[in-house]
């Protein structure tokens, strides 16, 4: 019997093994068998890694911006230098396909180099003589403690949509990854540490529901943010608020793409494809609905169909790949679930990928991609995230009538429209209630620059992340105003104190 690799936790600069004896499996979606174990945290595991970070902090938080940025750049280095073994492991636990996995290490990059930038970005405001010699001026400064919750399925990109901005404010981090496929984590912390981070600064602690909640009662973390679905968001904002914290809690999506009969067809249609299709559907930028409006439904779906039923699935590691596996058996068995009940519900299976079977591959977790036509807006497939290679086409007559059922829906994380219309283009960017918006993009995720975040049910919490959104979270304000007396002593005052 082969010996079973086992990832640990990596807590204060080093390895960790922490004292509960519970594991998880961790499997290669590809071939479907089991390759890791990786260790899950308890209570008091959790705890001794808040202790070491807030230990951490009170050396940390006192560097200056300049230094904290050196760290930063040097861990941008490393990871440009590592990208090839980085991206290998993403593929080897979570499936998606090598360049799609390259794709998602690089967005996860580019808030590394906006967090190079902190020391132009913590700058105040100041304001001279706001009375007769008095100056007042703001300052931002570290929260503590805080913590990040991370989801299967970009086991680089939204880690690092958090750890970055929040370790180069000052603060000291605590990440619970998917303990599906945790390996990108711990060798991120490993080149954080040769970057020259402090031990203690960045700690990763894998686990379940027992971490989660761990993180959610210990009073030394001011802050969590988190990527999942909608229910557990709602739990992390809910038990996050009760217990004094700051919460960014982004939870579940159904995207929708309006295609308009003025549109570039192919552009639309090849847009969807990625959108649709890329990264087997998980994705929470997924666009998993096609809107159809007018007349342009039945060329839409030909040739959707068409492309749907050439989409190359295959290992993530063999370049001809398009689309790789699902992350799990339990998560493919899903899928097929819901593709069963969009047929039982009356929807069109245009393309049923339910039967795929590949050769050498025959225990790995894959689905070809699926593609409904008819369905409407009282389907489960249509109001439920799905989260695969399962795309719904959706019939409307006006383009008013695609606006509505966009803003009638509970998500609002992200959304497109495809049209040569710069007056339908302007007034959907205007008035959808969705919190991302595409014109001829498929998958409008903002630069790091910008920030990500949906409305509705997909974000709990006031603030969005990465961006100055993302600054703004990890830092709390402070206002400060003086003045130096020239040594003539006022009398007590007992009114409220205006400028004069």
């Amino acid at each position: 019997m082969l010996l079973m690799k086992l990832i640990e936790h990596f807590v204060g600069g080093k390895l960790f093994s922490g004292s509960s004896d519970r594991k998880g499996k961790v499997f290669n979606p590809a071939t479907g068998e089991q390759e890791s174990e990786v260790k899950l945290a308890s209570k008091s595991d959790l705890n001794q890694a808040v202790g070491i970070a807030k230990k951490a902090f009170e050396t940390w938080s006192l560097k200056p911006a300049l230094q904290r940025a050196r760290v930063m750049f040097k861990f941008k280095e490393l990871i440009e230098k590592n990208s090839d073994e980085l991206t290998k492991l993403i593929v080897s636990e979570h499936g998606k396909v090598f360049e799609d996995a390259r794709g998602s290490l690089t967005r996860g990059l580019e808030v590394v180099e906006f967090a190079c930038g902190i020391p132009h970005l913590l700058k105040g405001e100041f304001s001279e003589n706001v009375g007769t010699n008095v100056d007042s001026w703001s300052m931002r400064q570290p929260l503590g403690v805080v913590a990040g919750i991370t989801p299967f399925n970009f086991p680089a990109m939204v880690p690092m949509w958090m750890f970055p901005i929040a370790i180069a404010c000052g603060n000291t981090f605590i990440l619970k990854p998917s303990e599906k496929d945790p390996s990108c984590s711990i060798m991120l912390a490993q080149l954080l540490t040769e970057a020259g981070l402090p031990d203690g600064v960045f700690n990763v602690v894998n686990g379940d529901k027992e971490s989660v909640d761990a993180i959610l009662e210990n009073s030394d973390i001011k802050a969590v943010s988190f990527v999942g679905s909608t229910p557990i968001a709602k739990y992390i904002y809910e038990n996050s608020a009760k217990n004094e914290k700051r919460v960014q809690a982004l939870g579940g999506a159904k995207n929708h793409l309006v295609v308009m009969p003025d549109c570039d067809l192919d552009g639309a249609v090849n847009g969807l494809m990625g959108a649709a299709y890329g990264s087997a559907g998980e994705r929470c930028m997924a666009q998993s609905v096609a809107v159809a409006v007018g007349d342009i439904g039945d060329e839409l779906v030909s040739r959707l169909s068409k492309k749907a039923e050439a989409l190359k699935v295959g290992p993530g590691m063999d370049k001809a790949s398009e689309m790789g596996p699902l992350v799990t058996k339990e998560h493919l068995e899903r899928v097929k679930g819901y593709v069963d009940l969009g047929v039982k519900e009356g929807a069109k299976l245009v393309v049923d990928g339910r039967d795929l079977k590949l050769q050498g591959y025959e225990n790995g977790f894959y689905i070809g991609g699926c593609l409904f036509d008819h369905v409407n807006k009282d389907m489960r497939i249509y109001k439920e995230e799905i989260f695969g290679p399962v795309l719904s086409v959706v019939r409307v007559k006006t383009f008013e009538e695609a606006a509505k059922l966009i803003n009638d829906h509970e998500y609002g994380n992200g959304v497109s429209i495809y049209t040569r219309d710069g007056d339908a283009g302007r007034t959907f960017a205007s008035n959808i209630q969705v919190g991302m918006v595409g014109i001829n993009v498929p998958i409008p995720v903002p630069m790091a620059f910008h920030s990500f975040g949906g409305w509705k049910r997909s974000l709990f919490g006031d603030s969005a992340m990465h961006g100055m959104e993302g600054i703004k979270f990890y830092t709390k304000l402070k206002t400060v105003t003086s003045r130096w007396p020239s040594g003539i002593r006022s009398n007590a005052e007992f009114v409220m104190p205006t400028m004069k």
